[in-house]
């Protein structure tokens, strides 16, 4: 059984303490509470955008790293190379154990395709589990307004089958929130968030989204599956078959 880093009614307590507070104030204090152990995970959307950006004015030492797929859009490493030109990051980043050729060899070409569930698990939650493991505390970008499963989402919360406590200090933020923050401080985010891409995965499973679609109909669209694993307890697919 997986022990928590904070007690579960000090997690709860902590959660209801934050919801009114800025982000600032969380990303403060999980930093000192942490110390060493606690990472930030970066996808290069909009939400990594302004927790950089928090995290370089606040001068917090995080450890960050990105989980490269090895499928992400063009834009979305041109938006990690300006942030870590603009804020000199020491950015950490972790790949899948396959190349895509490798994994092609093994499973199958295209397995996005076929099993996105197991691709996902190879390309996203996988390199996740390396990168936190050791560690206490798990910074997230997540927010309520992006998905139905996310929307009882709370500042904290301890993630049971990975034994760490989730900080997400923008969970209760809006869209408009989110484009005041980076357009006030002047933030580098992702340009395909200006052309029709609110949420950005990797390029074979991410399409634009048509005018009245759900922000995150791009997402593996025509399939049920809506998120990718990385904030859904998920257990390892079987291999396919090829």
């Amino acid at each position: 059984m997986t022990t928590a880093p904070l007690a579960a009614d000090e997690i709860d307590e902590l959660a209801t303490d934050y919801e009114g507070r800025p982000a600032e104030e969380l990303l403060e204090w999980a930093a000192e509470r942490f110390s060493e152990r606690i990472v930030l995970t970066c996808s290069w959307q909009h939400q990594s955008s302004v927790i950089i950006d928090m995290v370089s004015r606040l001068q917090l030492d995080l450890r960050i790293v990105e989980l490269d797929t090895e499928l992400l859009f063009p834009e979305t490493y041109e938006t990690r190379d300006r942030l870590i030109e603009k804020y000199s990051l020491e950015l950490e980043s972790i790949t899948p154990l396959r190349t895509v050729q490798e994994q092609a060899e093994d499973e199958g070409p295209e397995l996005w395709s076929r099993d996105p569930n197991r691709c996902c698990y190879l390309r996203k939650v996988e390199p996740l589990l390396r990168a936190i493991d050791g560690m206490d505390a798990w910074v997230t970008g997540i927010r309520r307004s992006q998905t139905a499963t996310r929307a009882n989402a709370r500042k904290l919360e301890f993630d049971e089958a990975r034994g760490v406590v989730k900080v997400q200090p923008l969970v209760n933020w809006t869209d408009e929130d989110v484009l005041a923050y980076l357009f006030a401080h002047d933030v580098p985010y992702n340009p395909l968030h200006d052309q029709g891409y609110p949420s950005i995965g990797c390029m074979p499973c991410t399409r634009r989204v048509r005018p009245g679609e759900d922000s995150r109909a791009g997402r593996w669209s025509g399939l049920e599956k809506t998120e990718c694993g990385l904030h859904a307890p998920s257990q390892q697919p079987t291999a396919s078959s090829g």
